[in-house]
């Protein structure tokens, strides 16, 4: 009978020590699990930001783009070729008088 009480204890032990052990496991995984999904809230939140700040440049681009795009048809007007004409080669218009200042030695 001590034999059979002695082998009960035996696997009892067995037992617990599979147990303890399937627990460890478990609780591992569970650890891995929770660091694992932290970091990638932490990417994400990263990769969010990075989104933002490349959106808000192609806004800025467009602007940009549609800009230099009036700047553009601007200047293939009438207007803007007589102010160049003006302001850098002395275009005067009939009927106008070109005055220049006088220089003082």
């Amino acid at each position: 009978m001590s034999r059979k009480k002695t082998g009960r204890r035996r696997e009892a032990l067995n037992n617990r020590a599979a147990l303890i052990a399937i627990t460890g496991v478990v609780f591992s995984l569970a650890v891995a699990v929770e660091v694992k999904g932290t970091q990638l809230r932490a990417t994400e939140r990263d990769l969010l930001a990075q989104e933002q700040t490349l959106t808000m440049q192609l806004n800025d681009e467009k602007n940009r783009a549609q800009d230099l795009e009036e700047e553009r048809v601007y200047v293939q007007t009438k207007e803007y070729i007589e102010k160049v004409a003006k302001e850098k080669l002395g275009l005067v218009n009939p009927g106008e008088t070109l005055l220049k200042p006088s220089e003082k030695k």
